[in-house]
């Protein structure tokens, strides 16, 4: 491969909120950490060096986005995921996060319900709880090794009240690629019963080999228009710490209401650096993902095999897209404190413990798996050879 996703690059010591806080978060500065989800990979060289041109013009001042920005959005998008999305949809936001937290706002009342699917990225919760909303929990079934939406209990959750619904496509912690007819009948439900959709779909561009991420509002121009999806080039060419995302839109009013928001907040300035780093990674980047693609998928395979043969009571949820492997360690019988014992005083490792990610994620783990190969043997061979003597 032209890129080396195997070289190990030293991250300690450059303020790295994953491999920084080993020691104040975890008590050991000894512990390896897959958790938080950055890689630990060189960005694409083109966006280093449009990073650098900007660096060397050696003034810094207030910034406006321009047209060739949009257009380096929009043609991803149209190259990649067969979505046409027209340049005034388009609104920058600092990070998704801020951009869900926004919208629970703006999209729903005081003591709403708003619901979410569980286990789900833990921030889905607090952007609900922490601006006065009522979680509504439609858990996700298991089925034949993988996450199935509930649609019974679902529009149950919508007759009884609820408007808005967080989704969170693809699906992290479990890796889902939703299939279309997945995604018709969840938008047939929201079309009946009048419910918002608040789409986060920043893991759309790392779906693994045989699966296609389809765009929850290019199913059609009703859904299109009934929806606000959150993105970011962050996640797929690891640029988290430029604290850029935007969000898309067709329907007129939403987007009023959230640029209006931002500018209240006054976070509607563009940044200095980011404009560029995002166009150079949508227009020259895609190489360089394909093969990363490639390496997360290597890792897959690899992380799945040796759990397999060392730790077989576990069992990992193979991942269709992200680069994040979820885990049932229930076999083990530890609930939360215990895997976070077993992790970070015995294994020295650090993965995501489960229950953060929701009452159906307890028992489980989550593990980060952009990082060169031996790092994640190592990560797993601590792991299992800590894990071995709680196997009843």
């Amino acid at each position: 491969m032209k890129y080396d996703f195997n070289r190990i690059i030293d991250r300690r010591n450059t303020r790295s909120y994953k491999w920084d806080q080993s020691e104040k978060l975890f008590g050991d500065k000894e512990i390896l950490p897959l958790w938080v989800a950055d890689m630990d990979f060189e960005s694409p060289p083109a966006v280093q060096e449009a990073i650098l041109r900007r660096v060397q013009e050696g003034i810094y001042g207030y910034s406006v986005t321009s047209d060739s920005y949009k257009e380096a959005i929009t043609g991803w998008y149209r190259r990649r995921h067969d979505w046409e999305i027209q340049k005034e949809w388009i609104t920058d936001s600092p990070g998704i996060v801020t951009s869900l937290s926004l919208s629970v706002e703006l999209f729903s009342n005081p003591g709403d319900q708003v619901i979410l699917q569980s286990p789900v990225y833990y921030p889905f919760y607090d952007v609900i709880r922490m601006n006065d909303r009522k979680v509504a929990i439609n858990p996700l079934k298991l089925e034949e090794g993988h996450y199935v939406m509930d649609y019974d209990q679902l529009e149950e959750l919508m007759i009884g009240g609820a408007k808005l619904l967080l989704l969170c496509s693809p699906h992290n912690p479990g890796g889902r690629v939703w299939e279309r007819d997945e995604l018709l009948r969840l938008g047939e439900l929201c079309l009946r019963h009048g419910v918002t959709i608040i789409s986060d779909e920043i893991h759309c561009d790392l779906a693994m080999p045989g699966h296609k991420h389809i765009p929850f509002a290019s199913l059609s121009e009703e859904l299109s228009n009934i929806t606000l999806t959150t993105l970011a080039a962050t996640k797929t060419f690891n640029l988290p710490g430029l604290q850029t995302s935007y969000t898309v839109t067709s329907n007129p009013e939403m987007r009023r209401k959230f640029e209006y928001k931002l500018k209240t907040l006054s976070l509607h300035m563009s940044a200095f650096f980011t404009p560029e780093a995002v166009e150079a990674a949508y227009n020259e980047g895609a190489e360089w993902l394909d093969e990363l693609v490639q390496h997360i998928s290597g890792n897959v395979e690899y992380a799945t095999r040796y759990l397999g043969e060392h730790l077989p009571q576990v069992k990992p949820m193979t991942p269709e897209a992200t680069y994040l492997l979820w885990i049932d360690c229930r076999a083990l019988g530890l609930d939360a404190d215990g895997l976070k014992k077993l992790m970070y005083r015995e294994a020295k490792v650090a993965f995501n413990e489960g229950s953060v990610f929701g009452t159906e994620g307890q028992g489980h783990l989550r593990i980060n798996l952009a990082c060169p190969r031996s790092v994640l043997a190592e990560a797993l061979e601590r792991f299992c050879q800590s894990a071995a003597p709680y196997v009843k």
